[in-house]
């Protein structure tokens, strides 16, 4: 069962393109005291986990209304959508700075725009091919001069983040274009509960409970965790797909312009170092950003 979602106003879709982007700038943050208690790949399984769980009555609610012949969409979406990009980024977090992850984040409407021209045949112009050259060339910056962060002083962890970022450009447009006319609802939960129990018969043979009651901030990770996925995965996956339905993907995915400026007030807040180098190398990556959402004068 399909329901086609009418165009939001403006007022409504920045309202909810603002309040997705200060969530998700707080992730990084989020997944730094995760990580306190927890090695990458406990934090990204329990993000997923957690999650997954929260989505049960949903799916359970909705399940006759899932058109389960786009099974296949539904874990791409799960899997590019929020499964291996939580693994990269608390991966890519033991090395560098919540701060250049957080900048770095701002590459995903450029990898948007690559995806939905490569695998989609979407037209472009020499102001997105320019965008995505000078994006490049500001996270570029960000692995050779920027900050090596305070957790391990490897900036070329960054990397993982890309990846991340690859990952969420395949998403929007899989919902864009594969998956139009289903509820936001539906395609979340489908995807999670497809992508949870592996996630959560890997906790099962780990010692995470063992790390949660005998690490000192054990309970700490845990609750950063918690609200990592219950407000930064679940709450805002529905309120993305949603966006990325009543606008488009490109559009939807420019909340890596706010993102960015929150997750470093976050990094300056908690003693990280921001450094003029960073602060160019966003200033490039946002640039291109702009540049590739420009319209064709």
């Amino acid at each position: 069962m399909t329901q086609t979602p009418q165009k939001a106003s403006p007022l409504k879709a920045y309202s909810i393109l603002i309040f997705l982007s200060l969530v998700w700038g707080s992730s990084f943050i989020l997944i730094k005291k995760a990580l306190i208690a927890f090695d990458p790949i406990e934090v990204a399984c329990l993000r997923i986990s957690i999650s997954s769980i929260a989505f049960i009555p949903f799916l359970l609610w909705q399940f006759k209304n899932v058109d389960w012949k786009h099974w296949k969409f539904f874990l791409l979406v799960g899997l590019t959508g929020s499964g291996i990009p939580a693994f990269m980024y608390a991966i890519a977090q033991t090395q560098i700075s919540s701060t250049m992850s957080g900048v770095l984040n701002s590459l995903t409407p450029i990898f948007t725009l690559i995806v939905s021209i490569l695998i989609y045949k979407n037209p472009f112009n020499l102001n997105k091919v320019q965008g995505v050259i000078l994006g490049f060339i500001g996270a570029a910056m960000l692995f050779i001069l920027g900050d090596s962060g305070d957790s391990g002083n490897n900036q070329w962890y960054g990397l993982f983040v890309v990846l991340g970022t690859f990952c969420y450009g395949f998403s929007s447009n899989i919902v864009q274009h594969n998956l139009k006319g289903i509820r936001s609802l539906i395609i979340s939960a489908a995807s999670f509960c497809m992508i949870g129990p592996p996630a959560f018969a890997y906790l099962l043979s780990t010692d995470v409970l063992v790390d949660i009651t005998s690490h000192e901030y054990g309970y700490h990770s845990l609750g950063a965790i918690f609200f990592l996925a219950l407000a930064g995965t679940v709450m805002a996956s529905i309120l993305f797909y949603y966006l990325v339905q009543i606008t488009d993907a490109v559009f939807s995915s420019t909340v890596a312009f706010i993102m960015p400026i929150v997750a470093i007030l976050w990094g300056i807040f908690d003693g990280e170092i921001f450094l003029i180098t960073d602060l160019i190398g966003m200033i490039l990556i946002l640039g291109g950003v702009y540049m590739i959402k420009k319209k064709k004068a």
